[in-house]
């Protein structure tokens, strides 16, 4: 699609990135279009659900890249794809997928989204979402119990195994990628405001 423009939306877990996505999908509604990167880790259904479980998803190589690449490429040109769909209760991808249409503004939002180069080169506007530490856990924390069924135990255990090694070593890196930096997450009125102004400029543009 022509002058179609990607925003991506980073931070580490539980940053309030999701938030931040959100609420730009509820005020735009169809006017934008949204992909998350986390439909895109990669399918392990060779392996067992105890295998799948101990695996790192918080390294850059646990996700398809070079397919999201592709398909915000495909996006960016006005075609449709069919986006995968990740499955978190089972840890592998489901068989099913998501099809998303193309729009003036998308969307892609995902904490290692500014890592890959191949993904970054096709983001017009890069926006960090950052957080405290303690707030990030415990928001994630919160999350994975009630909303995809872990234990406390193995939120807990994954976050120091492998959750806050991997955000030093390259989710924190990547903000240096960004054009903008929301500190406080979803709960930055001002900085959403600013966000939504600039969307808003871009489709009146085309109106």
């Amino acid at each position: 699609m022509e002058n179609a423009i990607v925003i991506g939306i980073a931070g580490g877990t539980g940053s309030g990135k999701t938030t931040i996505t959100r609420k730009l999908a509820e005020h735009f509604g169809s006017l934008v279009t949204v992909i998350y990167h986390d439909n895109y880790y990669k399918a392990h259904h060779q392996l067992t659900y105890e295998e799948r479980a101990a695996l790192n998803y918080d390294h850059p190589d646990a996700f398809e890249n070079e397919r999201i690449a592709s398909d915000l490429k495909a996006l960016r040109e006005g075609k449709i794809i069919e986006c995968p769909i990740y499955d978190y209760t089972i840890h592998d991808r489901s068989e099913n997928t998501l099809t998303i249409h193309p729009s003036k503004v998308i969307l892609v939002e995902g904490i290692m989204i500014f890592y890959p180069k191949e993904i970054r080169d096709q983001i017009d506007i890069k926006i960090f979402v950052d957080a405290d530490a303690d707030v990030r856990i415990l928001r994630r924390i919160t999350r994975d119990v009630k909303k995809r069924g872990r234990s406390l135990d193995s939120v807990i255990n994954q976050y120091l195994n492998t959750v806050k090694p991997m955000h030093e070593a390259f989710v924190e890196p990547s903000k240096r990628f960004a054009d903008i930096i929301i500190p406080e997450g979803g709960q930055n009125q001002v900085a959403l405001e600013m966000v939504i102004n600039r969307v808003q400029a871009h489709l009146n543009q085309y109106q």
